[in-house]
């Protein structure tokens, strides 16, 4: 086998790789998508009215998750006095509400970097398809200029 044919299939190979690997990230980042959203559904949590966008829409995505841990975390500033949990005497009533709300918060939180894993998933799932495709395309060109070591003449000199 010549250098050049094994050159050529390692480099088939490695963009048939590529691919399957693409695939593999495009359908996980999908899936977790998927059902991240299934499970905020299930919750039938609604955007507070006052939240600075999607208020009253269904939390089902992750802007919607976003604004609504924002609405909550001013929501429960408010209800403290500007007093993050960790600020409030351990007696002060309002520190279970800001613990609930820090949960809330988290929770929320938690399905947006979810949402972006996922994306983020998708899209280097989609580069390695079309890096791989493009590989595996080059290598199936027939080599130009290759005259098996020996150097160009050129003509006229």
């Amino acid at each position: 086998m010549s250098t050049s044919t094994r050159s050529t299939t390692v480099a088939r190979l490695a963009g048939l790789l590529a691919i399957i690997a693409g695939v593999v990230l495009i359908a996980g980042g999908v899936t977790t998508w998927a059902m991240v959203r299934s499970q905020l559904i299930d919750e039938n949590i609604t955007v507070a009215e006052d939240a600075a966008r999607f208020g009253g829409e269904r939390v089902d995505g992750p802007l919607d998750a976003y604004f609504q841990a924002d609405i909550i975390n001013h929501h429960a500033l408010e209800a403290s006095g500007g007093l993050t949990y960790a600020e409030l005497d351990r007696e002060d009533p309002v520190r279970e509400t800001m613990m609930n709300a820090s949960f809330l918060r988290s929770s929320l939180f938690t399905s947006v970097i979810a949402f972006g894993v996922a994306a983020f998933a998708a899209g280097m799932g989609i580069m390695l398809v079309l890096l791989g495709w493009a590989l595996r395309a080059l290598a199936a060109r027939p080599a130009v200029g290759v005259t098996g070591g020996a150097t160009p003449q050129h003509v006229g000199v």
